[in-house]
């Protein structure tokens, strides 16, 4: 089984070196804590957890998964404890405001701590996860006296949160759900409805490791308009808070099962029925879905997460076997004259797939924190232009986070399993576990396609391409030799990289114009494209990440390092990632242009005979 290690001085070398971020605290009052000793000792301490505590229980959690004991979902051995450590270390609320009982950091760091936490066991990672959307959404949409009420409970940890949004008959089409919000007669509260239907595939629904859970549920009003316009936002707790702020009375809220899956075994996915539950409307009457986008783009953002981290988890696990195996002599001559045969990575196509998840791995963690960093600027920037402009800027990047990061973690989990060759399909050495807890990274909080529709039909067409030209001119800066990111002292030993990066940048202005171009006669054509689209541009994406990496690299060789190793191992993949993988832009571009019709022109009668 794959042992994590948290990578900190990788992650410490992109937050610190690459995207300054001591410099980037120092722009927002609320992060003047956040210096580099309490970073490192936030890292450090968070590493610790993740080892020690976390990662020992991943492949059991599989094993044992979770139970439905007399309508109560029981975890698998160790989780409650493990959960009641987080809550005790604070670690929940380490990102949110001090007025409802966080610690007030930016939401970048929250992100390196839910790194280690995902990597190590991301099915335990899955339940104070959920609780991260909910408590975004009660912050920006929810009420004072609802701050005060779930707020608190969720920042400090007791109480965990989820998002109740498909159903039966409908998943992406949110415009289907048929859940009721019926008027109270009688109450005197303002604003609380009986909640009544049926959600599934609600990750995290019920446990046993908070005194209560916090459903946000997608419900419609009596007489709500049809469609996505008349969907409403509630608060749905499973016991009914009491006098003194505790969980009290039970809301009717229960689990009608559980779901049995490929994968994330350890982490409850339930059918949830509401059957005549209280619900506090949050937001605006028939304006849920606008206020669940809160929810959803968290979630998103934390499930391209997933992907890098299950391309770091399966590279150590991979690397660490690829240097024991023996098997073969090298092609070039024998590297281990001392042992029967050579171990495995000095074989080319062993280091190809290693070099690969290398390259998926790091560079996700790079577009990651840059995301994070655009956050803060969301959560903390002095003006509403600088929080206009990183809300656009995010709102772009997102589809490309969940969707890219995730196919391309799943790539990687892939080849680590490959490495171990037939060992890789047994359970006992975990590296098949990693594959199947992946593969639902693909298909939760909107599929590849849907976040390639997202991309393509809302951030480009129905945009204007405004958030993409704004994206577009950053890249273009940085390759001139503008970037804040970078000084550019050593830009002469990366002219090859630069070159590419500043011909795909013109290409994919040149590319989206034609799409739009296309679209504008037949509406197919965005749908053809969109895919294609999509990974193109994250292929460029990260090759920027890379290229910023490189660079920094470059420039610490350059000051005299103690270690230049770690620093020309980057450059290395730097350098493998222009060389192997970014070349995959050319298939995707012919792809994209090639136009619906070699999709849409077979009869559907004609698909089977």
């Amino acid at each position: 089984m794959p042992q994590y290690k948290a990578p900190l001085k990788d992650m410490q070398f992109v937050f610190n070196d690459v995207f300054k971020a001591n410099q980037h605290y120092q722009q927002f009052a609320e992060g003047q804590e956040a210096t580099p000793d309490v970073i490192d000792a936030i890292l450090q301490e968070c590493a610790r957890f993740s080892e020690e505590v976390l990662a020992p229980l991943y492949q059991s959690g599989d094993h044992e998964g979770c139970k439905l004991v007399e309508g109560k979902v029981i975890t698998p051995k160790g989780y409650k404890e493990a959960y009641q450590e987080y809550v005790a270390g604070g670690w929940q609320g380490l990102s949110h405001p001090q007025e409802y009982g966080g610690q007030g950091l930016p939401v970048s760091l929250g992100v390196l701590k839910s790194e280690m936490i995902s990597t190590a066991n991301w099915s335990w990672g899955m339940y104070p996860g959920l609780s991260l959307g909910a408590m975004n959404t009660i912050y920006l949409h929810g009420d004072e006296p609802q701050k005060q009420t779930y707020l608190t409970k969720l920042t400090e940890g007791s109480w965990t949160g989820t998002m109740c949004l498909t159903e039966p008959q409908c998943g992406t089409d949110l415009g289907q759900v048929k859940t009721k919000a019926e008027p109270i007669e009688g109450e005197t509260e303002a604003a609380v409805y009986r909640i009544t239907g049926t959600k599934i595939f609600i990750s995290a629904g019920d446990h046993d490791m908070a005194d209560n859970i916090i459903h946000i549920v997608l419900a419609r009003l009596p007489d709500a308009p049809k469609g996505t316009r008349g969907i409403s936002l509630f608060i749905v707790p499973k016991y009914l808070p009491d006098a003194t702020g505790n969980a009290g009375e039970f809301n009717h809220v229960s689990v009608g099962s559980l779901e049995e899956k490929m994968g994330i075994k350890a982490s409850a996915t339930c059918v949830m029925n509401f059957d005549g539950s209280k619900g506090f409307l949050i937001g605006p009457a028939n304006k849920g879905l606008q206020c669940m986008f809160t929810f959803m783009n968290t979630a998103r953002i934390g499930t391209g997460l997933q992907g890098s981290c299950a391309a770091e988890l399966s590279f150590q696990g991979a690397l660490m076997y690829a240097r024991d195996r023996l098997s073969m002599r090298s092609l070039s001559g024998k590297k281990a004259p001392d042992k029967v045969a050579d171990p495995i990575i000095v074989h080319p196509d062993v280091r190809r797939m290693l070099l690969t998840q290398k390259a998926f791995a790091e560079g996700g963690r790079a577009l990651i924190y840059y995301t994070a960093l655009l956050a803060d600027h969301l959560v903390h920037g002095k003006t509403e232009a600088e929080k206009a402009q990183a809300d656009d800027t995010l709102g772009f990047i997102t589809p490309i986070v969940k969707a890219f990061l995730t196919e391309t973690g799943y790539e990687a989990a892939n080849l680590g399993m490959q490495v171990y060759g037939g060992h890789g399909y047994i359970k006992e050495w975990g590296m098949e576990q990693i594959v199947r807890d992946t593969r639902i990274a693909m298909l939760y909080e909107g599929t590849t396609g849907i976040q390639a529709l997202d991309l393509l039909g809302r951030k480009i067409l129905l945009d204007k391409g405004a958030a993409f030209r704004r994206f577009s001119k950053e890249l273009s800066s940085y390759t001139k030799g503008k970037s804040r990111f970078v000084t550019g002292k050593q830009r002469k030993h990366m002219k090859s990289m630069l070159s590419d990066l500043t011909w795909l940048n013109r290409q994919w202005s040149y590319v989206t114009l034609r799409v739009v171009f296309n679209s504008v006669r037949n509406r197919d054509e965005v749908g053809a494209a969109s895919v294609d689209y999509l990974m193109y541009s994250g292929y460029i994406v990260l090759a920027y990440m890379w290229a910023m990496m490189a660079e920094n690299a470059y420039e610490k060789l350059a000051e005299g390092v103690s270690d230049p190793e770690f620093y020309e191992a980057k450059i290395k993949t730097a350098e493998f990632y222009f060389a192997r993988i970014l070349p995959r832009t050319k298939s995707h571009y012919a792809s994209m242009l090639s136009g619906s019709e070699n999709l849409m022109s077979l009869d559907e009668a004609h698909f089977a005979f």
